[in-house]
């Protein structure tokens, strides 16, 4: 759960969770009108605050440098960052790809293709090898930071192949009667197109948000440990030796749980939209 984050301070580790768990389970039980503050909290001032607590350097609070950060926690942080940038610039891509501006558009479908032509692993060396090597004298970026941006980057290439394929399957129609309302490019897409385009593509979303969650193991080969990092590392304890087995066979069934119920969402999200024709 905690990698090798000092034993005094994992309280803040916990308080950080169990601040997210109350609030997400609050907002099943409020008015619709209240759920959307719920939401935008989570969204837009948890992640910061969540980081906050658990990194320190203020307010009286131990600072704990990322590298010591790892196990479940650090699993969780990655996953619901990158989840929370690579969607929206997914779609600011799909856009962009089938923009009638030419710049826009060849350097959306340029980013996107560059992306998805190479492994993830080779992006993780990168962003903690090469990268800092580009980097002015005296100029330091987090190697976790680093991470989350290369695997947000990544996965927002895939993402934005999903939501044009919503955007393509919406009749001609449905741009037309939007443009004889008199609606400009933004508001025809924010209220009419991509609210259609995305209900159609859950099952895509969804299996790219999951395959997201399964590729934060990677971030080992860079020397960030999450959960299966850490178990690679308890198993070298002469304490805990001969049971790597057990150790792995816990990682699959953490990860099944978290897919599984993210996978249970998707189909109930469906059933709420009425996404089937």
């Amino acid at each position: 759960m905690y990698g090798l984050y000092p034993d005094a301070e994992q309280w803040r580790i916990n308080t950080a969770f169990l601040i997210l768990f109350a609030i997400v389970g609050v907002s099943f039980f409020v008015s619709e009108k209240l759920k959307k503050y719920f939401i935008l909290f989570l969204v837009f001032v948890f992640p910061f605050v969540g980081i906050k607590l658990i990194s320190g350097g203020s307010f009286g609070l131990e600072y704990v440098e990322s590298a010591a950060w790892g196990g479940l926690s650090l699993t969780f942080i990655i996953s619901a960052f990158a989840i929370l940038f690579c969607f929206p610039i997914g779609v600011i891509l799909a856009l962009g790809r089938r923009s009638s501006l030419p710049a826009i558009k060849y350097i959306s479908i340029g980013f996107i293709e560059l992306w998805r032509g190479v492994p993830l692993i080779t992006v993780l060396f990168m962003s903690a090898v090469m990268f800092p090597m580009f980097l002015p004298d005296g100029t330091f970026i987090d190697k976790l930071i680093r991470v989350l941006i290369a695997i947000t980057l990544f996965e927002a290439a895939y993402m934005a192949e999903v939501v044009r394929g919503g955007l393509q399957a919406l009749p001609k129609g449905q741009y037309e009667a939007a443009k004889s309302l008199g609606m400009g490019y933004w508001r025809m897409n924010a209220l009419i197109i991509l609210p259609q385009a995305l209900k159609l593509v859950i099952p895509g979303i969804a299996n790219t948000l999951l395959a997201l969650v399964k590729d934060t193991p990677l971030i080992f080969v860079v020397g960030l440990m999450e959960l299966a990092g850490m178990i690679g590392l308890a198993k070298t304890n002469p304490k805990w030796l001969g049971m790597a087995m057990e150790g792995y066979v816990f990682a699959g069934l953490v990860f099944w749980v978290i897919c599984y119920a993210m996978s249970r969402y998707s189909q109930n999200l469906e059933k709420k939209l009425s996404t089937e024709r």
